[in-house]
Parts: C-alpha cells; sequence; structure tokens
C-alpha cells in the first residue's frame, strides 16, 4: 500500500473531524431562545488594553432558562463587558446593577426562528463543501498514485472507501443541522 495515499488519508480524515468540531462550535452560537454562556464564546472585552475572552474576565451563569448572569472578578470591568456586548451586536440589551450584569434572553418570533434555520443549514452545507473538498484531495492523490504504478484495482477500493467516509460525515452534519433546526423551531 503506498504511504503517499495513508499519509493523505489520516490528514483528510483529521480536516473533516475538524470540519465536524467547526460545526458544532458555531452552532452553539445560534440563538434558540434558551439562555446559554455559549452564546458569548469568543466575545472578547478590552482587559487592561487587552482583548480578552470574557470567559476570562467573569463568571457566566444561568440561573434560569431565560437570563444570563455575568459577575465579573474585578467591578471596574462592567463598564467594558457591557460595551463589549453591545459592540458584538447580538441583540441583546445588558442590564448592569451595579455588581452583576444579567442579559434576558428575548423570546423569538417565528420569522427569527426560520432565520436562523437558514443560518443553521447554511453552516451545515459550508461544513459539506469542506468534506467535499477533502474527498476531492485525497481522490486526487489516489488516481496519481494510481499512475505511478500503484495498483488500479486497489486504488478503486480506496476510492469506495473514501466515499463510504464522506457518506457518513455527511450523514452527522445531517443530524447536527436537524437537531439544531429542531431546537430552534421548539417554542
Amino acid at each position: 500500500m503506498s504511504e503517499e495515499i495513508n499519509n493523505i488519508f489520516s490528514v483528510g480524515k483529521g480536516h473533516m473531524d475538524h470540519s465536524i468540531d467547526h460545526l458544532r462550535s458555531e452552532l452553539t452560537k445560534i440563538r434558540t431562545g434558551k439562555a446559554s454562556p455559549a452564546i458569548l464564546d469568543g466575545l472578547k472585552v478590552n482587559y487592561y488594553g487587552n482583548p480578552t475572552l470574557l470567559s476570562q474576565v467573569a463568571n457566566l451563569s444561568t440561573p434560569d432558562s431565560k437570563t444570563i448572569s455575568i459577575q465579573p472578578w474585578e467591578k471596574g470591568m462592567l463598564a467594558q463587558i457591557e460595551q463589549a456586548i453591545f459592540a458584538a451586536n447580538l441583540g441583546l440589551t445588558p442590564m448592569n446593577d451595579g455588581e452583576t450584569i444579567r442579559i434576558t434572553i428575548p423570546p423569538l418570533t417565528e420569522e427569527r426562528r426560520k432565520d436562523l434555520v437558514k443560518v443553521a443549514k447554511a453552516l451545515g452545507e459550508d461544513a459539506k463543501v469542506s468534506i467535499r473538498n477533502e474527498r476531492q484531495k485525497i481522490m486526487t492523490t489516489i488516481k496519481s498514485e494510481v499512475k505511478n504504478g500503484f495498483a488500479e484495482d486497489q486504488g478503486k477500493k480506496k476510492e469506495a472507501e473514501v466515499q463510504t467516509i464522506v457518506n457518513s460525515y455527511g450523514d452527522k452534519i445531517t443530524k447536527l443541522i436537524e437537531a439544531k433546526e429542531k431546537d430552534i423551531m421548539t417554542v
């Protein structure tokens, strides 16, 4: 068996796994009408002149299904956190009581839910495109190795194996999107 094919196989699978992980990460950021600290993942605040993740300067919690509570470790950070939330344009309004910041998650309208489903489906399609691009790289390598003397029947078997793997990743993506769609549309 060609070493080149084995290498591209393992690299390709790693990229496909990364595509699935990235999709999961992006789907958690889509608001579903339920409070989740994941909505604020990646949000950076100005901490003494350095952009720092919100989770590194405050404790994030969800006291109930409609509220996110942000308890900064330094009271001086309240204003910076508020500014960062407004600047992120998440459609959320922080309420500062001098000790903590509370964000009440507004209920989603039917139209907004449908828009969020479209966003989720677009993310899923992007992940599928990424998977297909990896398949193309692997297939190109297999064809190249067959031209260089690798057994043709072994090449066909490898191509079929790649397609099976790609199909399984496509099914994973479809299941993730269907679960997110159900989550978004549940009132």
